[in-house]
């Protein structure tokens, strides 16, 4: 029970504000200090900026159309039968469980058990923290490909962990792996390997011979690998290849995939995890106190979408495509040198040819320069130097929203 004071006798004053301060310990910091690192993510400070400035806005990467009709309408006839209206079960909903794991075989002859191998979160994004929270022990050493999406750095810090930056670095128009750096940054303390292939935000896309180097070194010195595949539908050049496919690595990976970015349903947030049933109730083990649940009636929408005909997938990809070559030409004559992507939604530009050389300061001013919004890569790497003359966007906008964009983006050039 509360204590408090008979109605008939007054509150005691509090002390003068001197006293207070006199004796009070010195205030701590209400941030944990794990965090303390990470402010406003630079996308909501860039589509904030977009919003106030009009400009048009190739920073956040989600498409401003949205999906498959039919698509839409199956979670709208979910939520008219109530199916998902209420709590779903915690792994995810049978049919979309069965329809990732169909998926996962089809395509990559990967075949897991859709009760005890595949787990559906809250998006990609929870998958990632989950499955480090689970994984990596205060102290465990986490390797991920640098430039990185910046919720890597987050979970990895929320989970106590120290993140090794093995940098992609462009050469030749491309972003590339250095496999005896990487080699190098193992360590005795190295827990496991995060990887991200097709990579955001530089568009890389690990070859054959890049994995398997990968997949050796990970069956070699034992360690785990976490794969963040969410673009795994976007390849415009090269294929994509699960490492999970590769000899000794299907006990050893957690793979991370997701409807928002192959479906243009971003907000959904719908992602999933595929793993042996030890590591999936590993994940599951902090996933069930993040999330517990969510996106019920979007569940059944995106099993549905999963099992569309192949050729919404290869439209999907043309379409993309031809826009980043649209974008890319628009760049390239405004006078940057881009790194045209091998896939994802992103191209990376260098900014230096224009007499630029500080990203932050490129991207606050280009709005009112020009009307377009872009993001700094600087932002993906822990030595932020090293980033400085990179800007990225996005292309997975209406063909008119990139040439009006390519075209306002030309005044650079004079």
């Amino acid at each position: 029970m509360t204590a408090t004071n008979p109605p008939d006798r007054p509150s005691p004053p509090a002390p003068p504000a001197s006293a207070a301060s006199d004796n009070a310990a010195p205030r701590r910091p209400l941030l944990n200090r794990r965090l303390a690192e990470f402010g406003t993510t630079i996308f909501a400070e860039m589509s904030a900026l977009a919003v106030r400035t009009g400009a048009i806005n190739l920073g956040q990467g989600f498409p401003d159309t949205d999906g498959p009709e039919e698509v839409r309408e199956a979670a709208v006839r979910a939520l008219r039968d109530g199916r998902g209206n209420q709590y779903p079960p915690g792994p995810g909903v049978p049919e979309l469980r069965t329809a990732i794991a169909d998926h996962q075989l089809k395509r990559y002859g990967l075949a897991y058990d859709p009760d005890t191998e595949v787990l559906v979160t809250a998006g990609a994004t929870e998958a990632i923290a989950a499955s480090l929270l689970a994984l990596v022990e205060p102290g465990d050493e986490v390797i991920a490909l640098e430039p990185y999406y910046d919720s890597y750095a987050a979970s990895i810090a929320l989970a106590g962990g120290t993140r090794v930056p093995v940098t992609l670095r462009p050469r030749d128009g491309a972003y590339h792996l250095d496999l005896d750096e990487l080699r190098d940054a193992v360590t005795p303390r190295t827990r496991l390997i995060l990887l991200n292939t097709p990579h955001n935000p530089t568009g890389t896309v690990l070859t054959r011979e890049e994995l398997a180097a990968v997949a050796a070194l990970a069956v070699e010195r034992d360690l785990l690998v976490v794969t963040d595949e969410v673009y795994e539908h976007l390849v415009f050049d090269g294929e994509h290849l699960p490492i999970a496919s590769f000899p000794g690595m299907r006990e050893r990976t957690v793979t991370i995939g997701s409807a928002g970015k192959t479906f243009s349903f971003t907000g959904w947030k719908v992602g999933w995890v595929t793993a042996t049933p030890e590591l999936v109730t590993t994940v599951k083990s902090a996933k069930q106190f993040l999330t517990y649940v969510s996106a019920g009636p979007f569940q059944y929408a995106v099993a549905e979408a999963l099992r569309l005909p192949e050729s919404y997938f290869d439209d999907l990809r043309d379409d993309l495509r031809t826009k980043r070559d649209l974008l890319s030409a628009g760049l390239a004559a405004a006078g940057f040198e881009v790194y045209r992507p091998a896939g994802t939604y992103f191209v990376t530009t260098d900014i230096r040819p224009l007499g630029e050389s500080d990203g932050f300061a490129f991207c606050r001013a280009l709005p009112e320069r020009c009307g377009v919004v872009a993001v700094p890569n600087a932002v993906f790497y822990d030595h932020r130097e090293q980033g400085a003359p990179f800007v990225r966007f996005a292309f997975c906008k209406r063909t008119e929203v990139l040439a009006d964009a390519a075209a306002r983006l030309k005044t650079l050039a004079g």
